[in-house]
């Protein structure tokens, strides 16, 4: 797995039938944690609504799956909910609907669509985005070469995650494996031969939205 999508931004929408309202909260987590506090959270907040139902997934292969309806009638809340995340192909994101009742039973099919309807306007207001798996490496300049070399790298489309001053400049670049090659080259290229990138590690980059 060295790829997987995500939620671009945090992002709510209401639907509203029968007086009820229900209330998706949409927000980018990375541990279980993270995701019980939202829920959490919200029920702090929106203390006079009748349920709390949520649904996330986490990791990048999107091992960690969980639910719950919250009082709703099994299967017609949280299940549809993850299901919506499910099919954006979306990880490292909860939804929490807050539901407000209105005073007229919706009905088992009601409810699913309900959930379901925030969940995937929430969705639509977030916008995707996709992390990848980079391989990062260092490269260590002489002051005089530095500023030079970055632009030239990032000219070329080279992420360049950070630069460290001390007695010499290193730069943090960040690149696919496939492309590690072409960054090597690309390094050369720069500083005429003098320099190659050293692999230190790798880490979950956000790439495009």
């Amino acid at each position: 797995m060295t790829s997987y999508l995500t939620i671009a931004r945090d992002a709510s929408a209401m639907v509203e039938d029968r007086g009820s309202r229900f209330l998706c909260t949409l927000r980018r987590v990375s541990t279980e944690d993270e995701a019980r506090a939202l829920v959490a959270a919200l029920r702090r907040e929106h203390w006079d609504a009748r349920h709390h139902c949520s649904a996330f997934v986490l990791g990048p292969d999107a091992a960690v799956q969980r639910s719950s309806d919250d009082g709703e009638p099994a299967g017609t809340a949280g299940a549809p909910m993850l299901e919506v995340l499910r099919g954006a192909g979306l990880s490292d994101v909860a939804a929490v609907v807050t539901r407000w009742f209105g005073g007229t039973l919706l009905g088992a099919g009601g409810l699913v669509r309900a959930y379901g309807d925030a969940v995937r306007g929430a969705v639509a207001e977030a916008g995707v985005l996709r992390r990848s798996l980079l391989t990062e490496l260092a490269v260590d300049l002489d002051h005089a070469d530095a500023g030079r070399v970055e632009g030239e790298l990032r000219a070329r489309g080279v992420a360049v995650l950070d630069a460290t001053y001390d007695a010499q400049v290193r730069l943090l670049l960040a690149a696919p494996p496939g492309e590690v090659e072409r960054l090597d080259e690309l390094v050369a290229a720069a500083t005429g031969g003098r320099v190659r990138p050293v692999a230190v590690g790798e880490r979950w980059v956000d790439v495009s939205a």
